[in-house]
Formats: structure tokens, C-alpha cells, sequence
């Protein structure tokens, strides 16, 4: 009876296993890439922890590091209102908002290259001090992945453009379960990519 008992799956846990199996193919990929991509970036803030930093007093982070972070959550307030402006098919105003975060997008990526242009300034080399190279890798790694989110981002906005100029094309899109899958996952890969810069200026702000 008691081995009966361990054996039974209780209803939280197949509940759980029933989301998963039910989980579109597409986004369980996506959520695999992004545990891989908090990984990386979790190996490389330990190995900059390790380095010791910079000597206290002799550094401090870029301020157009601190704007960068500013810009960022600022896109992540604006694609937040993406998916209820499709759900209500207010087509014109959902391309506003992803245009808007494509434009904070770019700007995050501009302030991090003055950024690494303020470092340069102050000595801290990517072939120089150890703790320099790291602080340089992880910023552009961001960028790096942010990158792809934009490329996406860039499509989603001419695309919504495009297809508000017909009001045929326009019902087509609204009612493409595969355009809701789309939106879903690039808020959700543009908000882990936030929250993730926010999570490592914080712990560079600390350490460096």
C-alpha cells in the first residue's frame, strides 16, 4: 500500500507534466536557449569575480552603462503592451510600441559601445588587465544576444507595418495562432534579456 502511495503522481506534478508535454516545440527551445544563455553568463560573472576586479577607488562602471540600463527597462515597459494591443487588433498602435522598443533597443547597444569607449578612456583594455577583458566579453555578449532579439524585433515591425495597409492581410494576422506564438516568445526573450542585464550591472556595480 505504502509503495502504491510513492508511486502515484500527485495532481501539482502532472499538472506540470501536462504543460510541458503540451508546450509548442518552438518555445521549449527557447527556454532551453535562454537557461543556457543564464549559464554563460553566470560562468563569466564568477570568472570576473574571481579575477579580484579593479582596485577600490580606481574604477568605476561607464555611466552610459547605468543610461544603457535605464533604456533597457524602458523596452521592456513598451513590448509588454504588444501582446494586449494585438489581442485588442490595434494593429497601428502595436507597430508604434515595437518600433518604440526597437529604437530603446539600438539605443541600449549605443550607449554600451560609449560605454566601453568611457573604459578605454580610464585604461581598462579588452587585452589588458583580466577583469577589463571580462567586463568587455560580458557587455558584448549582451549585445550579442540582444542582437538576435532585434533582427526579430526589426521583422515584427515591418511586418505589422505592412500588414495594417490592407485590412485583409490585417485579419490574417490577427487570427494566426503562429504570429501569437511569435509575439509571445520575443516579449519573453526581450524581457529575460532585460532583467538579465539588469541582474549583472547590479552584480558588476558590486564587485568592480
Amino acid at each position: 500500500m505504502n509503495q502504491d502511495k510513492k508511486n502515484q503522481v500527485n495532481p501539482k506534478q502532472r499538472s506540470a507534466f501536462t504543460r510541458i508535454e503540451r508546450m509548442h516545440p518552438i518555445r521549449m527551445l527557447l527556454y532551453l536557449s535562454m537557461v543556457g544563455i543564464g549559464v554563460l553568463f553566470f560562468v563569466l560573472v564568477v570568472a570576473f569575480a574571481r579575477t579580484g576586479g579593479f582596485p577600490q577607488g580606481q574604477f568605476e562602471l561607464p555611466k552610459f552603462f547605468s543610461i544603457s540600463t535605464i533604456l533597457l527597462l524602458f523596452s521592456s515597459y513598451t513590448i509588454s503592451k504588444v501582446p494586449r494591443f494585438y489581442k485588442q487588433e490595434k494593429l497601428k498602435k502595436m507597430a508604434r510600441y515595437l518600433g518604440a522598443t526597437l529604437g530603446l533597443g539600438l539605443l541600449f547597444i549605443g550607449a554600451q559601445l560609449i560605454g566601453w569607449n568611457e573604459m578605454t578612456q580610464t585604461g581598462v583594455y579588452f587585452s589588458g588587465k583580466s577583469s577589463g577583458t571580462y567586463l568587455y566579453l560580458i557587455s558584448a555578449l549582451h549585445i550579442l544576444h540582444l542582437s538576435g532579439g532585434i533582427i526579430f524585433l526589426s521583422f515584427m515591425v515591418f511586418k505589422t507595418i505592412y500588414v495594417n495597409s490592407d485590412a485583409v492581410r490585417s485579419l490574417v494576422f490577427i487570427r494566426d495562432p503562429f504570429r501569437s506564438l511569435q509575439l509571445s516568445m520575443l516579449n519573453s526573450y526581450w524581457h529575460f534579456l532585460d532583467f538579465l542585464w539588469l541582474g549583472l550591472y547590479l552584480v558588476l556595480l558590486f564587485i568592480a
